[in-house]
């Protein structure tokens, strides 16, 4: 892992740990920007490691980077505060990018965890997330309204709903603006008008949406 992540410029690895206990040591010593957290470690399991680190380093950014696929795990690793949970099987650069996009305040969960993290969110009556240098806020429940939502996404224009399906596949909107030929800054623009227009805070609001209407498989 060291050495995939060394193969980007702006990137550097600062430390790594061998258990949960380690990792709260040296996060409260290096003070890194970015934590990446396994779920199954030796004694304590990374999710519950969370409150820890968040403690130990409270401007990390913690992206969980784990082979669970597992809905609870995902659910608790928002709850705890993880800015993203991320899955093995992706590719290097994939991985990178990802990274980048949590430095820059994106919440980043896997595309195949997008299901999962729908069925979560409807099991959850809150999620929290972390706000940079100020601990955690809690994100506004999602209007239940099927009918609400259904004359929302029918009101989006053709390219806002190209823009909405990116987003669910969890799509950057570097990715997003080349697939369909447009400049990144027109893709976000759109992301800011489909926030305004879903009446939601944030991309993951948005993709459990248009995930839920069924917006991603459609044509």
């Amino acid at each position: 892992m060291t050495a995939l992540l060394a193969r980007d410029p702006l990137l550097s690895v600062v430390g790594d740990a061998a258990d949960a206990g380690q990792a709260i040591r040296k996060a409260q010593e290096l003070q890194p920007d970015l934590i990446l957290l396994d779920n199954h470690l030796p004694g304590v399991n990374g999710v519950d490691a969370l409150p820890g680190l968040r403690q130990a380093a409270p401007a990390a950014c913690v992206l969980m980077l784990t082979v669970s696929e597992d809905e609870d795990d995902l659910a608790r690793a928002l709850r705890g505060g993880a800015s993203g949970y991320l899955l093995k099987t992706m590719e290097g650069d994939a991985l990178t990018a990802a990274i980048g996009r949590a430095m820059q305040g994106d919440s980043v969960i896997a595309p195949e965890m997008m299901s999962k993290l729908v069925a979560a969110y409807r099991g959850a009556t809150q999620f929290s997330q972390p706000e940079a240098a100020s601990g955690t806020v809690t994100l506004p429940a999602v209007d239940d309204s099927a009918a609400t939502r259904q004359t929302v996404l029918a009101s989006l224009s053709p390219r806002e709903r190209d823009v909405l399906r990116g987003i669910a596949r969890g799509a950057s909107n570097k990715e997003i603006a080349r697939e369909h030929g447009i400049a990144e800054t027109t893709v976000k623009i759109h992301v800011q008008h489909l926030l305004r227009k879903l009446d939601v805070s944030s991309r993951v609001h948005a993709a459990v949406i248009a995930t839920e209407q069924g917006l991603v498989d459609a044509d």
